[in-house]
């Protein structure tokens, strides 16, 4: 088991047998004593009902468990409804997020970034909620640049987030390069890697290319390799993946997130690997 708190993201099943299996993943990993769930949301918040039924679920394993919230989309009424909800549930961790918007609709909504609904939560609700927010140490997609996208999550701390989330990667030095420019800049709040294990080649390299992480070169050719057979991609995504997390633990990380796509056993193999 790792030195350092660990935390597990999931996505809200789309048909009953998914919320089944999602109740089975839930109960391995709630057995590692994570230090909290979390649950993504649809572009324009098209997920919304799942991900906060999706939470409660979670929450029953007696794990916290936190909606990612996001603000593309939606005016500050619905917001501050939507805050009243998790409140009045007893939801105490969010993870805001500027969010996408389904393909053909246009920006919509009265906040366009994610520090103004980091700000708006504050201003609303004061500190009822633990608010985590994104990170991107290869920088986002979008941004213009490394110094620009920085200067992004400066504003989304000095709003008044908690801790970060990173997107995942897969070269610790980004992440370390990452922390010492914001560290830098004054920030001091915890920035937790995220963690993808590998298990289909395929898929992670759609993924990555969309969400702009990098697949290094050796990683891709190493797994290009193996072609259709799974077993071998999975021990050695194990193996990439539990050097990884080592590295960061050394290197002063305060947490690890693991992105499950409502799996276990990756996560599971990796942690159990962890000194």
């Amino acid at each position: 088991m790792p030195s350092i708190p660990i935390s597990f993201e999931f996505f809200p099943p789309k048909t009953p047998v998914g919320q089944e299996k999602l109740l089975v993943v839930r109960n391995k990993l709630a057995a590692l004593n994570p230090e909290f769930f979390s649950v993504t949301y649809g572009a324009g918040g098209s997920t919304q009902d799942g991900t906060l039924q999706t939470v409660l679920a979670l929450r029953e394993s007696g794990i916290d468990s936190a909606p990612h919230m996001s603000c593309i989309g939606a005016s500050r009424a619905e917001l501050r409804n939507q805050l009243q909800g998790y409140k009045d549930k007893g939801i105490r961790r969010l993870v805001a997020l500027r969010g996408d918007l389904p393909s053909g609709m246009g920006m919509g909504g009265e906040l366009r970034y994610a520090n103004e609904l980091v700000a708006f939560i504050r201003q609303e609700f004061g500190k009822d909620f633990i608010i985590e927010v994104a990170a991107y140490p290869e920088s986002h997609p979008q941004a213009a640049n490394l110094d620009v996208d920085i200067q992004n999550f400066v504003r989304k701390c000095q709003a008044g987030a908690d801790s970060a989330i990173t997107q995942y990667f897969f070269n610790a030095d980004a992440y370390f390069y990452f922390v010492d420019r914001v560290r830098a800049k004054g920030i001091e709040i915890p920035i937790i890697p995220g963690i993808m294990p590998i298990t289909n080649y395929s898929k992670l390299a759609r993924f990555s290319d969309a969400c702009g992480a990098e697949l290094p070169r050796w990683i891709r050719k190493q797994l290009e390799s193996y072609g259709d057979d799974s077993d071998s991609i999975i021990k050695f995504g194990e193996e990439v993946i539990s050097n990884l997390c080592q590295q960061l633990i050394e290197g002063g990380a305060p947490s690890l997130h693991f992105y499950t796509l409502n799996q276990a056993e990756a996560s599971l193999a990796v942690v159990n690997n962890l000194k």
